[in-house]
């Protein structure tokens, strides 16, 4: 019952324009954010760490304005499930579309993406043009994990494969033309990944990129996303493929992918997943900056 009623309400949502949504958005993230007392805590802790040369009324005002765009974003959620094609494409602009689509003509793509809002939203677009490739965590309710996959193979194209079952049917559905959507930037615990800076604090980074691109012979295209919604539109901007990647050295290789996320960050931090914890694995065992 509950699933068919959120489904509902976003499928009514989903008529609205953007700026009004963006108005209910801020009313709603507002109210979150003096809710959620262990998501606004996990924030602050994460502005703190990156940001420590802010002022803490910074910090807080960025802390609000993202949830703000979180509550956003989760509302006009519809739009990507139940729009219209044409809508959709009115409402996402890509930037840079030349460059995706000469790299995609010599080859299979890596779309590395960090975990700015607008990412479903936009991807269910580009999909209908783009063969996308995308790994997935399985949801623990057997009909949200469902709903997702086929609200994310809209225009049945593309194909999804679960995070626990490794690489290689990636791998193998990795062909010249298609786009691995990849989303590297969380902690996946200290197995999986080097520590390399991030904002000048060591952060459980996997260096999978590197691995896949090797593997696969991609380029590695940058891409994303700004959620505008107060003027009604998703900028999803690619970036020119990377050179010399991979590199020797896959630490270097996950610092320079930090590093551009962080200059990515920096053009509109409230954007961006401060609400996930990010520095939860420690080198050499250090406590969790979370802990309380």
């Amino acid at each position: 019952m509950m699933l068919r009623l959120s489904l509902a309400l976003l499928w009514l949502l989903h008529w609205l324009p953007l700026p009004v949504l963006a108005a209910l958005g801020a009313r709603l993230g507002t109210l979150a954010y003096h809710l959620a007392a262990e998501r606004r805590r996990v924030t602050l802790v994460n502005l703190a760490l990156c940001f420590p040369q802010w002022p803490a009324s910074r910090r807080e005002a960025v802390a609000r304005a993202h949830f703000q765009a979180f509550m956003t974003s989760i509302l006009a959620q519809g739009v990507g499930w139940f729009a219209s094609l044409e809508r959709l494409r009115a409402v996402v602009r890509f930037e840079g579309m030349d460059l995706l689509q000469r790299a995609l003509a010599q080859g299979p793509v890596i779309l590395m993406t960090p975990h700015f809002f607008g990412i479903d939203t936009a991807g269910i677009c580009l999909s209908a043009d783009v063969d996308i490739i995308t790994i997935n965590s399985r949801v623990k309710d057997a009909r949200v994990d469902a709903l997702f996959r086929r609200m994310r193979r809209r225009w049945n194209r593309g194909a999804i494969f679960d995070r626990q079952a490794g690489i290689r049917s990636v791998l193998r559905a990795l062909k010249p033309g298609w786009a691995l959507y990849y989303m590297a930037d969380q902690d996946f615990g200290a197995r999986e990944s080097v520590f390399v800076p991030f904002f000048g604090v060591p952060a459980a980074t996997t260096p999978a990129l590197s691995r896949l691109a090797r593997l696969a012979h991609a380029q590695v295209v940058p891409c994303v996303m700004h959620q505008d919604f107060e003027r009604g539109v998703l900028h999803m901007r690619f970036y020119p493929p990377w050179t010399d990647f991979p590199g020797p050295d896959e630490k270097a290789d996950a610092l320079r992918m930090n590093q551009f996320i962080e200059a990515r960050v920096l053009e509109q931090p409230a954007n961006y997943l401060w609400s996930h914890k990010r520095f939860k694995t420690r080198p050499d065992g250090a406590p969790s900056p979370y802990a309380r």
